[in-house]
């Protein structure tokens, strides 16, 4: 399935996170964040996160991130900054802890919570990695867009017509009237170049955590993003890091999604290095709500 001249275009085209995420320091545990400019008309969420992450990482020595928690408050605006106030909430022996307030307007839009750990070792176990084919027998899921660019909207049209900064290949897609049960894997990867700090590498993972999950509750349903009066939004996120990861490499994403209720949609993920190490939980509950027309 390897493209070599696609993947050339692809690349010159391609956003690369580790600047998108950079922030600019404005005062003690103050910081700025730059939108990508080529978001929809809001932000990604997995954006805000990830920059959350990064807010957070600059005021914490020697500990690295086992564990995050966030609610989405407001639409972002990709028109405007981003700021990210920290509040350095408990400094302990083993544990930091830190809480994120991103701000828009003079309103938040978002917060997160995040808890550190000195390096310590314990008892280990975890679940297995689903068996699924290998990311180089399945389809560049840009490359599937593309092909149905033109049954899409303009707006989805404009966004989906550009390479994403995370190379995805699903392993069971579906038609967009299809109805599947909600189960979805998926391998992913960043496609620019991270470097050796594992604090962007979870960043770029938290970044990517926030794609997919909430299709995955729409597959019983027939519905997708683009469905004519469908109104899809994350509500709250928790991502657990579990060991390093190097997120240049394939991971594969297994998401399932145990319940529809309320007009929320439940979705619970894990992350799993190529070899089937487990690197990574999370959950997220999300916005599903049909609306009949006027």
């Amino acid at each position: 399935m390897e493209n070599p001249e696609n993947d050339s275009q692809i690349e010159a085209e391609v956003e690369n996170l580790v600047e998108t995420l950079a922030l600019d320091p404005i005062e003690v545990n103050l910081f700025r964040g730059m939108t990508s400019g080529r978001d929809g008309p809001r932000i990604f969420g997995g954006h805000v996160i990830a920059q959350a992450l990064m807010a957070a990482y600059e005021t914490v020595e020697d500990r690295i991130c086992h564990s995050l928690h966030c609610y989405f408050i407001r639409p972002g605006d990709p028109n405007i900054p981003i700021l990210y106030d920290v509040d350095r909430s408990r400094d302990g022996s083993s544990f930091t802890t830190r809480r994120v307030t991103a701000i828009q307007h003079g309103q938040q839009i978002f917060n997160l919570a995040a808890s550190f750990q000195v390096a310590e070792d314990g008892f280990e176990h975890q679940s297995a990695m689903p068996e699924v084919p290998q990311p180089d027998k399945l389809p560049d899921a840009f490359e599937q867009y593309r092909v149905m660019l033109d049954k899409m909207p303009a707006e989805a049209q404009r966004m989906m017509g550009r390479p994403r900064p995370i190379e995805q290949r699903p392993v069971n897609p579906r038609e967009p009237d299809e109805t599947a049960p909600p189960i979805s894997n998926i391998w992913m990867r960043a496609r620019a170049e991270i470097g050796p700090d594992q604090h962007l590498h979870q960043a770029i993972l938290a970044y990517a955590s926030d794609m997919g999950l909430l299709e995955t509750s729409m597959r019983p349903h027939g519905v997708i993003w683009q469905t004519s009066g469908l109104q899809v939004a994350s509500l709250d996120h928790a991502l657990w890091f579990h060991r390093p990861c190097d997120f240049n490499n394939w991971h594969l994403y297994a998401q399932e999604s145990p319940s529809a209720s309320g007009a929320r949609g439940f979705v619970r993920g894990q992350v799993f290095s190529e070899s089937g190490v487990l690197v990574a939980s999370i959950a997220q509950e999300g916005l599903i709500r049909r609306r009949k027309p006027a």
